[in-house]
C-alpha cells in the first residue's frame, strides 16, 4: 500500500485544481484548429489523451460515456471517425471487444500508428498483474480459449462445432449486459459453419453450456485461421467428453472435472485442442489432452428454461436443462493478464507517459505543449495517488473486502492495500439457483463486508447481487471501472469516487 503520510495542502490544490479543468462536460476534444485528430478505443483513455493533447488534439472515443469495452458492438459512424484518426489509442490486453479491434485494423489508415497503450506499460513505469478468477462455484465454470500466435493485425482463430453425439441437444449461448443471449452453438436443428465463434489469438471468453437431456456426449470441434484479407487454414480439430446427470457414468481412467474453472482450448500454432484447467497444486494451468477428461454437468447444475421470449431457443419455458453457467456479467473476452490497469492511479501516470510520448512522435511540432501538459497532469496524478492512499487507508483492514459487478478492480486492490472478495453474479435474466444465492450470502457473511459495490453501466444486470445484500442487511454502493456516467465523466473524479466511496461504504461506521 502506498505511503500516504506525503499527503500536503498543496496536492490537495492540484487535484482540485484537476476537477476545475475537467469541467462538467465530460469528454474534451480538441479545437477546430487541431493538428492531429485522435481516436481512442474508450473514454478514460480519450481523457488521458485530451489531457496530454490540449488544444492540438481532437479526440473522440468509439465506446461511449456509459459503455461497456467488453461488449460494445462498433457502428459504421465509429469507422469513419478511426477512417479520419491521424493516431488510435487502445487499451490493449484484450479490454477491448474483438470486434472493436477488428474495426479498427480494417479502417485504420496504413499511416496512422495503432497505439495499445497496456501492452508496454512496463518500458513507461506502470506494472501488469495477472488475471485471477476464482469464483468458487459448486460447477465447472466451462469457457473457450484460444492459444498461441497468429501472424497479421486484427488475425482471428474461428472454432466451430461441427459434430454432437449425446442423448439430447447443446446450446452454447453468451447473455449480455443487457440480457440478450447470443447463441455460438445450437445442435437442434444440425451442425453447419453457422455453430461456430471467433477470438483473438491468447484469448478466453465465458459462455453458457446447457443440455437438454441427462446422458454422455461428445462433441467434436474444428478450428480455423482467419486474417483481414480474408484468408483461412484448417489448423485442428479434436472431440471433448461430458456426462450430463449424476447417473452418467465417465469412461474408466478418465480424468473427471467437475469444479473450479477450465476452457475448451484451440492452440492456433501446434493445431492442438485440449482442455486447459487450473492445477490445485500449483495454481497453474495444466493442458490434459481431450481424450483423457471428461466434463461433468451433475443434477446440481439442473435448471429451467426462462420464460423470457428470447430464451425460447432452449425449448419450452420450464423446461428442463443442465447447465455449466457463463457466471460473469456480460462478453467477457480476456487473456491471462489483466487489462483494467488505469485503477491503480500509478499505471495512469505510466498511460500518460506513453501517451505523450506517442503524440510527439506523430506531431513534433507540438513536442513542448505536450511535455508541458505531460508534466502538470503527472503532478495532478501524484497527488491523486496520494490522495486515494490516504482515503483507503482509513478503512479498517477487517473490511478491506471488494465484492462487485465484474472483476475490474484487481490493481486498484493491489495498490491500495484491498483484497477481492468476490465478483460473480448468476446468469442474467434467470433466476438464481438456492445454492448460488445462499454461497453469494455466504461469501458476504463470512468475510463479513460491510457493503457491495455496483457499476454504473452494469447495476441492471446485478439484480442477484443486490437481492443478497439487501437480505444481508449490507450496504450497496457504485464504483467505477471501465466507464463513465453523467456524474462522473473524467479519470481524475472516476478515482476520487471510487476512494471517496470505498473508504465510506467500507469504513468503520459503515
Amino acid at each position: 500500500m502506498r505511503g500516504h503520510p506525503r499527503r500536503t495542502t498543496v496536492a490537495a490544490a492540484l487535484v482540485a485544481a484537476s476537477a476545475l479543468l475537467s469541467g462538467c462536460s465530460g469528454l474534451q476534444t480538441g479545437s477546430s484548429d487541431a493538428e492531429l485528430t485522435v481516436s481512442t478505443t474508450t473514454a478514460i483513455i480519450a481523457d488521458l489523451v485530451t489531457r496530454v493533447g490540449g488544444d492540438r488534439v481532437d479526440v473522440t472515443s468509439i465506446v461511449p460515456h456509459h459503455g461497456d469495452p467488453h461488449s460494445y458492438e462498433p457502428s459504421p459512424g465509429d469507422a469513419a471517425k478511426v477512417a479520419r484518426a491521424d493516431v488510435v489509442f487502445s487499451n490493449g490486453l484484450l479490454l477491448e471487444e474483438p470486434g472493436i479491434m477488428k474495426m479498427v485494423h480494417t479502417n485504420t489508415r496504413k499511416s496512422a500508428p495503432k497505439i495499445e497503450i497496456a501492452e508496454k506499460l512496463e518500458q513507461h513505469g506502470g506494472t501488469v498483474i495477472k488475471l485471477e478468477e476464482d469464483l468458487g462455484l459448486d460447477v465447472l465454470w466451462l469457457g473457450w480459449a484460444v492459444e498461441g500466435e497468429v501472424e497479421g493485425d486484427g488475425s482471428q482463430v474461428r472454432t466451430t462445432a461441427t459434430k454432437l453425439e449425446g442423448p439430447g441437444e447443446l446450446r452454447v449461448y453468451l447473455t449480455d449486459t443487457l440480457g440478450r443471449p447470443k447463441v455460438y452453438v445450437d445442435s437442434a436443428d444440425g451442425l453447419d459453419d453457422a455453430d461456430s465463434f471467433t477470438l483473438p489469438p491468447e484469448a478466453h471468453t465465458h459462455v453458457n453450456w446447457a443440455f437438454s437431456e441427462p446422458g454422455t456426449y461428445r462433441l467434436t470441434v474444428e478450428g480455423r485461421t482467419e486474417t483481414l484479407d480474408g484468408k483461412s487454414a484448417e489448423i485442428g480439430s479434436g472431440t471433448f467428453a461430458f456426462t450430463v446427470g449424476d447417473e452418467a457414468e465417465a469412461p474408466e481412467g478418465a480424468k473427471v472435472l467437475d469444479g473450479g474453472h477450465a476452457d475448451l482450448a484451440l492452440n492456433a500454432e501446434t493445431g492442438k485442442v485440449y482442455v486447459r484447467a487450473d492445477d490445485e497444486t500449483s495454481g497453474e494451468p495444466a493442458r490434459l489432452a481431450a481424450e483423457d477428461v471428461v466434463l461433468n454437468v451433475p443434477d446440481r447444475a439442473r435448471e429451467t428454461v426462462p420464460k423470457e421470449e428470447v430464451y425460447a431457443f432452449l425449448g419450452e419455458a420450464g423446461d428442463e436443462l443442465w447447465v455449466l453457467p457463463q457466471a460473469v456479467i456480460g462478453k467477457h473476452v480476456h487473456g491471462d493478464l489483466d487489462p483494467h490497469a488505469w485503477e491503480d492511479v500509478a499505471n495512469a501516470a505510466a498511460y500518460v507517459r506513453r501517451i505523450e510520448a506517442e503524440l510527439i512522435k506523430a506531431d513534433p511540432d507540438g513536442k513542448a505543449t505536450y511535455e508541458k501538459n505531460a508534466a502538470a497532469y503527472l503532478k495532478t496524478l501524484g497527488a491523486l495517488d496520494e490522495e486515494v492512499a490516504d482515503k483507503l487507508a482509513t478503512v479498517p483492514e477487517k473490511n478491506r473486502k471488494l465484492i462487485t459487478t465484474h472483476d475490474a478492480f484487481g490493481y486498484l486492490a493491489k495498490a491500495y492495500g484491498m483484497e477481492i472478495a468476490g465478483f460473480v453474479v448468476p446468469l442474467p435474466n434467470q433466476e438464481p439457483s438456492a445454492a448460488e444465492v445462499e454461497e453469494l450470502g455466504t461469501t458476504i457473511r463470512e468475510k463479513q463486508v460491510p457493503s457491495v459495490f455496483l457499476e454504473p453501466n452494469l447495476a441492471a444486470r446485478a439484480d442477484v447481487l443486490r437481492r443478497v445484500a439487501e437480505d444481508e442487511g449490507v450496504g450497496i454502493c457504485t464504483i467505477y471501472g471501465d466507464s463513465f456516467d453523467d456524474k462522473v465523466d473524467d479519470y481524475v473524479s472516476m478515482m476520487r469516487h471510487n476512494a471517496t466511496e470505498l473508504a465510506k461504504c467500507l469504513g468503520e461506521d459503515a
